[in-house]
């Protein structure tokens, strides 16, 4: 079986985000850049089954500008077979990356694709659900456990009530969170083996896919700085200034 992995290239999650000055996006020159945090997990929970002897292959999938290749480095350095780039400069919005994920699954004929439940730029959340119905696969999302026999998948995924435990036939689409591993330390030699795997490129027209936005940002702006708190003497008091200042009780 083969496990198809999309990863995303995205500002570090340890750099403080800066607005462009004009308003139009996020200014992301000279910035640290690595992979979707998310997609990390997805790549250990693809390589995992792999070791456990569920999968043959896992292939990472990244779509985007040159530098993604960097990302891809580090997928296949975490322990992924190979890599497809599908190279653009057009801005991606989830419609356009699920449609080149479709085209790929439909290429490739992957077993199961595991990526993501969100990145951390856009915190969109939709590009898993998108695949699964563009794909006609069934999908299990925001998953802490995956486990795959025979040609069934049983997926964990946290809920407001507890855990819920869905079982699916194989192929399918699940979206990982946060508590479903604990992503591997990349070693030096992992690194240089990754370099001599093979990395395909690709571009969107070569899988028949318009990547033109369908939608405008008409404005980026930070939020709003918090006001800071005040001491109260006492509760008496502390219940005065919620009765007649904020007006929540």
């Amino acid at each position: 079986m083969k496990i198809l992995v999309p990863v995303k290239r995205v500002v570090d999650y340890n750099v403080k985000v800066r607005v462009k000055a004009d308003g139009t996006g996020v200014d992301i020159a000279n910035v640290k850049m690595s992979m979707n945090p998310f997609d990390e997990i997805a790549i250990e929970e693809a390589v995992r089954l792999k070791e456990k002897g569920a999968a043959t292959e896992v292939i990472a999938v990244s779509c985007g500008v040159s530098q993604c290749q960097e990302t891809l480095r580090t997928a296949l350095a975490i322990g992924a077979d190979r890599a497809i780039h599908v190279e653009t400069d057009a801005e991606l919005q989830p419609l356009a990356v699920a449609k080149l994920l479709a085209a790929l699954v439909a290429k490739e004929q992957p077993g199961l694709v595991i990526l993501g439940k969100q990145a951390i730029d856009d915190d969109a959340n939709q590009t898993g659900q998108m695949l699964a119905a563009l794909s006609g696969l069934p999908q299990a999302t925001f998953a802490s456990k995956v486990e795959v026999a025979g040609d069934r998948v049983e997926v964990t995924r946290e809920i407001d009530g507890g855990l819920e435990v869905l079982s699916m036939g194989l192929p399918a689409i699940v979206t990982t969170d946060l508590r479903l591993n604990e992503p591997r330390y990349v070693t030096l030699p992992n690194i240089m083996k990754a370099k001599k795997k093979p990395l395909e490129n690709v571009k969107p027209a070569d899988l028949g896919v318009d990547v033109a936005p369908r939608l405008k940002t008409l404005k980026v702006a930070e939020p709003a700085g918090r006001k800071a708190g005040i001491k109260v003497a006492d509760v008496a008091a502390l219940v005065d200034k919620l009765k007649n200042e904020a007006k929540v009780i």
